[in-house]
């Protein structure tokens, strides 16, 4: 997969794809429209970033490739693929725990800070697709 050469895509199944690790220079792409929001992505080898309405959404350190990015109230669901390792970080429900899957196993439980900010490590070994899953615990 490797790109979104688009930058960012609706998909077939009502979900959204955006990135491009493999961009040497800055891609970026504003006003996008899905389900009523506006989304804003910026991308390249560095850094991938995803804002809804001019707020935070998803940030990968490096830059990564996301597919089927779905989020509800309690659930966000994507599969992540990129050239190395990477950080992300989620804008969440503040101070809140979730359920963290990786590739259908237990990762464990975080909670978010005060700014609902939840960060993970991915091994991603070189342009492996890993599914997540973080999931609010009841």
């Amino acid at each position: 997969m490797a790109a979104i050469s688009e930058l960012i895509r609706t998909e077939d199944n009502g979900t959204i794809s955006f990135g491009n690790y493999a961009l040497e220079a800055k891609g970026k792409l504003d006003n996008y429209e899905f389900n009523g929001d506006i989304y804003k992505v910026k991308t390249f080898k560095e850094i991938t970033k995803l804002e809804r309405n001019g707020l935070f959404v998803y940030e990968s350190v490096p830059g990564t490739a996301v597919t089927g990015f779905a989020q509800t109230a309690d659930t966000v669901e994507f599969v992540v693929e990129g050239a190395e390792d990477a950080q992300i970080t989620l804008e969440l429900a503040a101070e809140t725990e979730y359920e963290i899957t990786v590739d259908g196993s237990s990762a464990g439980v975080m909670k978010t800070n005060l700014g609902g900010k939840l960060s993970l490590s991915v091994e991603l070994e070189g342009s492996k697709q890993v599914a997540i899953k973080v999931e609010r615990k009841s």
